[in-house]
């Protein structure tokens, strides 16, 4: 029997990954458009809603906890699971790494608290909640993620611009890898207790061996170099997401990892792509002519 998944927020860089995988799977795929598609019409049926939905930074105080009760609506109404694309904000910078689903959550800034507040929603309101968390995003084309708007742009120089730093080690999850978790989970879902946190181990990369695993994905040497930060503190009056980028910083001399126990447990037989080849992936649009599509989706989880 087809099993079906509606996927919100399609066209963004964590759904548009799960929603190819899922098809992938042999599964149904919705694909929710906010234009046409009503969220109680959508969801009938479904036995997983992924929620691929994030606003821009300056909108979550407002949207992240107003959008949330509508989706776990959809899912008490169908007993759907939702699977939702956990970060590492919840932490903050004194809870020691590597950092797992028994890790306490001590963020105090307000993206952090927003993201506490919004996963603590589905415990309280009893929904069937998968949260696969991880770390930096590694998408297979530029999609408006930090390495490919940071990271990147200098590589084709032979530099890798880095904004933390450069000795501790920070998390990364290639995309479609984890969007193969997620169909993975939620095909066992039944299996799981209804709010089931999974750190997605992903790749741990300093600032060192990213740039050799650059080198060796392009074939060419790799040097770092420090960004600065003072331009962007110039910019900040005129950018509404500058204030969000530098209220993140901490993270970027925080050195952190994500334990990868649980993920193991559920998941032993997962294949994790080589991070040589999802690093070629990744850095692949840096060598396309000006003006090719890279499909951007700033906004876009």
């Amino acid at each position: 029997m087809t099993q079906t998944v509606l996927v919100l927020g399609p066209t963004g860089r964590f759904g548009s990954n799960v929603a190819l995988a899922f098809e992938k799977a042999g599964w149904s795929v919705r694909r929710f458009d906010r234009k046409r598609d009503t969220l109680e019409t959508s969801a009938r049926g479904v036995g997983v809603i992924v929620n691929g939905w994030h606003p821009a930074y300056p909108k979550w105080d407002k949207e992240v906890m107003a959008m949330q009760p509508q989706i776990q609506r959809a899912a008490l109404a169908n007993d759907a699971t939702v699977i939702v694309p956990g970060n590492v904000y919840v932490f903050g910078p004194i809870t020691k790494a590597p950092w797992s689903q028994h890790s306490p959550h001590h963020a105090t800034n307000p993206l952090g608290k927003i993201r506490i507040a919004m996963e603590q929603s589905y415990r309280d309101a009893g929904v069937r909640t998968i949260v696969l968390r991880a770390g930096n995003f590694l998408d297979t084309h530029a999609s408006g993620n930090w390495f490919d708007m940071i990271f990147a742009p200098s590589l084709k120089k032979g530099m890798l611009t880095y904004p933390g730093q450069q000795g501790i080690d920070q998390a990364w999850a290639y995309l479609p890898d984890l969007a193969k978790a997620a169909v993975l989970l939620a095909q066992m879902r039944d299996d799981l207790a209804t709010f089931t946190d999974v750190p997605f181990p992903g790749y741990t990369f300093s600032a060192e061996t990213l740039a050799s695993t650059i080198s060796k994905a392009r074939g060419h040497d790799v040097r770092i170099k420090q960004m600065a930060w003072w331009p962007l503190r110039l910019a900040w009056p005129f950018m509404a997401d500058i204030k969000y980028l530098f209220e993140m910083r901490y993270l970027w001399d925080t050195p952190h990892s994500l334990d990868s126990a649980r993920f193991d447990e559920l998941l032993p037989d997962f294949i994790p792509t080589p991070p040589v080849e999802a690093m070629r992936q990744a850095t692949e649009f840096v060598d396309m002519p000006k003006g090719h599509n890279t499909n951007v989706t700033v906004a876009a989880a």
